[in-house]
């Protein structure tokens, strides 16, 4: 408890810590700096291997209806529970029901994966430059310790209190980059990744099921099965 209290100074934590986000915060923006704490809930929540599985299930069914029925009756997949897990996959199979062109579908998918892409990366960037901000914090503390540290020379009392400011700031900017931020950034990459790769997959699939849908021999056959 002794080295805790030496170590923990709540006040240069405090400042530490706001310099960290004020700096982002400048850096990067007000609206990425609100989706970058908003990712914090995701960061724990988020399962993406699920949602894979749960968008390819649907996918099926979508593929079955639209073989039977065509496109126009896909959007009955995705109703209720399904809907409210997974929006993404809910736009997208209304999306493909209601598009009179299969080219509006397709610049409907780019448009949507590359505003998400977007999207992630201003919330990694976030991350990121907190991570870089800490030491960078961290080293000017140390520098204003070292300042006064030097500056008092003549009283022994004055050198601890200096000194350990500019040690603790050290401490504190690479627990903060190197404990906090940095692992927030790369857990949140890793999530993109894996939704931006299962959402890429499924929308190339309903492209593939609405080129089949829309070629002229299969329209005439869903033609005469109506």
């Amino acid at each position: 408890m002794e080295f805790l209290a030496h170590i923990l100074d709540p006040l240069t934590l405090a400042l530490m810590i706001a310099g960290v986000l004020g700096l982002a915060l400048l850096q990067n923006g007000p609206s990425a700096f609100a989706s970058g704490m908003r990712a914090l809930g995701p960061l724990f929540t988020a399962k993406p291997d699920q949602d894979r599985d749960a968008a390819r299930a649907a996918m099926m069914q979508v593929d079955h209806l639209a073989q039977l029925r065509g496109l126009a009756c896909t959007d009955r997949v995705c109703t209720g529970k399904v809907l409210t897990a997974h929006p993404f996959l809910g736009e997208a199979v209304r999306k493909l029901s209601h598009c009179d062109r299969m080219d509006q579908f397709e610049i409907w998918v780019e448009q949507q994966l590359a505003d998400r892409a977007e999207r992630h990366r201003a919330v990694h960037g976030l991350w990121y430059a907190m991570a870089d901000a800490a030491p960078a914090l961290g080293m000017a503390g140390t520098i204003i310790g070292l300042i006064g540290m030097f500056g008092a020379m003549d009283d022994p009392a004055a050198i601890g209190p200096s000194m350990a400011l500019a040690l603790l700031t050290t401490l504190y900017g690479v627990v903060i980059a190197n404990l906090i931020a940095a692992p927030v950034a790369g857990r949140l990459v890793d999530l993109s990744t894996r939704e931006l790769a299962w959402q890429k997959a499924l929308c190339d699939r309903m492209l593939a099921v609405a080129r089949r849908e829309n070629a002229p021999v299969r329209r005439a056959a869903i033609r005469e099965v109506a």
